[in-house]
């Protein structure tokens, strides 16, 4: 039995398939489906009034048509209009049909953009439809809409209007509307698919048309009514809650050989408060890179395994996750905690041993990668689980790591301070912990934009600190040569510098090497048997050796502002002058040059991730995240701060008093699509 469409007209397998890439599978996608931009088909332009750079639309006859073979195989049309204008068509790609359609007194109209051609002026590639003296122009302006492979403009407009056709309820009441000074959704819907002619183009192409704040305002209000959904959703589950003891967490403090920030204190309070309530914490703990967040996170894992459970503790990386066990286990071991360290490249037997020694309870805190979610480890009585560098993770793979446990309570952890705006856009689900200061005696780190011209200044820099005693970072972006990329490899690198730079002792490491040898790279880094680790990005994360005060990075211009932050956070960890290099190849692009100005003028993390949502928007620091939720088509997170308020706002009152609105709301937003109700 064939299957009915999802829309309410038919559509054949096929065209359904390509409408499914553009995110299209019922009525209320098309009506969402909105335009590009907007041409002006309503006037003809006599020929001889076209200018070159110009986009126009004129109407004229065929005189002759004809195949050239050189300088390359190209279709060349001449037409003249009525008032004896003459311009040159020319189609680069084409199709024997086209030479039989373009016959001697054919009359058509062509839109494109005139250029200036050796016999005159010219269009290659124009839109084109026949005409005849007869044929209406069109009354309103001609949408241009996102489209695929396959699927043409014209197709896709006859699908909107037949989605059109119906009426378009309102999901918010007018007093409502009223309130927040915003249209009705049908007149704005309508007039951004057909403006009228005396529509201001720039006002709606800039989106700040009253129509564009309507549906921005709806959308983010989905967003919100989402996320607080889930927020609501959490706070009737049950866990094991995890009130606040002291004793361990205390003794923990009291061994350290520094005392907590302001800003980590504060942190640490609102956690373990939250850790006590009966249903699952889940907050996300922020801060710049060396802020202490790993202290706090110790500090949770000890309330919890103070009240009986296990704390997991997830990194992205091995590197990472076993840095943090190797900093942890031994001091936690002095106050009787028992840690254990999980990984997929483990030997079989080992891995097995200490998912068993975790089954059965006795083990306390077990550290480790992706491979703490994977199928065939149970822990005993999962009561936490702590989550470094969020952002690397699925949302599935967080949940799989919290159906280890009942309901454990979760706390997630970022080195990429998230905006303001962009924490209340997405992460309106979550409870938000921020670390905004540093601790005391780091050292400020220089930052120098040098181009690839001048590497042999940047060796003899190299070669001078370490003789100083102190060491340095060497980091490549590829670990292999790419011909898409035409990069340095870490490989190339370090065999180039062992030989320029014989008098240093030169270390390699990089993420394909087994565990074992880039651990033993690293202790040997650590311990100042190496000056000169050449790394790839491996090294982004987690890295700790205060004797290294001098980074190099190399195609600085290739990286993104939170990767090129959180690798310079690996200098000014100790008491020398901190620098860090970025050399850059030339020329540069707009955009990697706007990046380098940013990270050179700029120290502090949540104004570079405030510049980074500016630049790129918001994929790179949400990460994974957006799996989980509709990234924002119509809101701009950074000029709609009033509208994400009022959003923000009246998702509470919906929800509360109106859930009926708010269920419609969300159904023609976001639709069947995965919601964060149940993260």
């Amino acid at each position: 039995m064939k299957a009915a469409s999802p829309f309410s007209f038919p559509v054949s397998p096929a065209l359904a398939a390509k409408l499914a890439r553009l995110g299209l599978h019922r009525d209320a996608d098309l009506v969402l489906h909105l335009p590009l931009r907007w041409e002006d088909e309503t006037r003809l332009t006599p020929i001889r009034d076209l200018l070159p750079g110009q986009t126009a639309q004129v109407q004229a006859t065929v005189r002759e048509a004809s195949v050239a073979y050189r300088p390359r195989r190209m279709l060349t049309v001449s037409v003249e209009d009525a008032a004896g204008g003459v311009l040159g068509i020319r189609f680069l790609n084409f199709y024997p049909s086209h030479l039989k359609l373009f016959q001697p007194g054919e009359s058509f109209r062509f839109i494109g953009e005139v250029r200036g051609g050796f016999l005159g002026l010219e269009m290659v590639h124009p839109r084109f439809a026949k005409a005849g003296a007869d044929t209406p122009l069109p009354t309103q302006l001609t949408p241009v809409y996102p489209t695929t492979a396959g699927l043409g403009q014209a197709t896709l407009r006859k699908l909107v209007a037949r989605a059109l056709a119906a009426p378009i309820p309102d999901t918010l009441p007018g007093e409502w509307l009223a309130e927040l000074s915003l249209p009705e959704l049908e007149s704005s819907i309508r007039l951004l698919h057909q403006p009228p002619l005396d529509a201001a183009l720039s006002e709606l192409e800039s989106r700040r048309h009253p129509a564009w704040q309507r549906l921005a305002f709806d959308e983010l209000l989905a967003q919100q009514l989402s996320l607080t959904a889930a927020r609501q959703q959490r706070r009737k589950q049950r866990t094991h809650p995890l009130p606040a003891l002291q004793q361990l967490p205390q003794a923990f403090l009291a061994a350290l050989p520094f005392a907590l920030t302001a800003a980590q204190a504060r942190a640490w309070t609102e956690i373990s408060a939250d850790l006590a309530h009966p249903h699952p914490m889940r907050r996300l703990l922020q801060g710049d890179v060396g802020s202490g967040k790993t202290v706090v996170a110790a500090l949770a894992c000890l309330q919890a395994i103070e009240n009986g459970m296990q704390a997991a503790f997830m990194a992205p990386t091995e590197i990472l996750a076993e840095q943090h066990y190797r900093k942890l286990a031994q001091p936690l071991a002095a106050l009787g905690v028992k840690s254990a360290w999980v990984s997929g490249s483990q030997r079989k037997a080992e891995r097995n041993a200490a998912w068993q020694a975790i089954a059965a309870g006795e083990i306390d805190l077990a550290f480790g990668t992706h491979a703490l979610f994977q199928e065939g480890g149970a822990f005993a009585r999962l009561g936490l689980a702590v989550v470094d560098e969020q952002h690397r993770f699925g949302v599935g793979q967080r949940l799989a790591l919290m159906q280890k446990g009942s309901e454990p309570h979760q706390l997630m952890m970022s080195a990429t301070p998230i905006p303001r705006t962009l924490a209340m856009g997405f992460f309106a689900d979550l409870d938000v912990s921020t670390i905004d200061e540093l601790p005391p005696g780091r050292t400020p780190i220089v930052t120098k934009l040098v181009s690839a011209a001048r590497r042999d200044d940047v060796l003899a820099r190299v070669r001078g600190a370490c003789h100083a005693g102190g060491q340095a970072y060497w980091v490549c972006p590829l670990i292999e040569e790419s011909e898409k990329l035409q990069l340095q490899t870490a490989q190339d690198t370090y065999a180039t510098l062992t030989e320029q730079l014989p008098d240093l002792r030169i270390g390699l490491v990089h993420g394909r090497m087994k565990p074992d040898e880039k651990q033993a790279v690293m202790a040997a880094f650590q311990a100042h048997e190496i000056d000169l680790l050449v790394a790839t990005t491996v090294i982004e994360v987690g890295v700790d050796v205060p004797n290294a005060a001098l980074m190099v990075i190399e195609h600085a211009e290739r990286m993104g502002l939170a990767q090129l932050h959180q690798l310079r956070g690996r200098v000014g960890r100790g008491s020398r002058e901190s620098v860090c290099v970025l050399l850059y190849e030339t020329p540069l692009s707009e955009l990697a040059r706007a990046r380098l100005k940013v990270i050179f003028e700029l120290v502090d993390g949540f104004e570079i991730a405030r510049q980074d949502l500016l630049l790129r928007g918001p994929g790179e620091l949400l990460g994974h995240r957006q799996s989980g939720l509709p990234m924002l088509r119509f809101a701009d997170l950074e000029r709609d701060v009033a509208l994400l308020e009022a959003a923000r706002d009246l998702a509470q009152r919906c929800l509360s008093h109106h859930p009926d609105i708010a269920a419609r709301h969300v159904e023609r937003w976001i639709g069947q699509r995965q919601t964060l109700a149940s993260i």
